[in-house]
């Protein structure tokens, strides 16, 4: 696969997954360079997929940490 087509399969999964485990972030605040960045080495979608998930966990568990201590 290409990185273009590693990308689009990373945006596409967001978009599908936008109210889950941080994915918004990626729909929202990821550029195309960004996301290259993230899944520089991945060798198909899942696994682009993948690796950028385990830095939106990250963004996911913080925003969680700051909403509990505001409510």
């Amino acid at each position: 696969m290409t990185m273009q087509e590693l990308i689009d399969a990373v945006k596409a999964h967001a978009k599908n997954n936008y109210n889950q485990d941080g994915w918004d972030f990626v729909v929202e605040c990821y550029e195309d360079t960004e996301i290259a960045d993230a899944i520089k080495g991945a060798r198909n979608g899942p696994e682009a997929i993948k690796m950028i998930h385990k830095i939106v966990l990250i963004s996911d568990e913080r925003r969680r940490e700051v909403q509990s201590e505001i409510f």
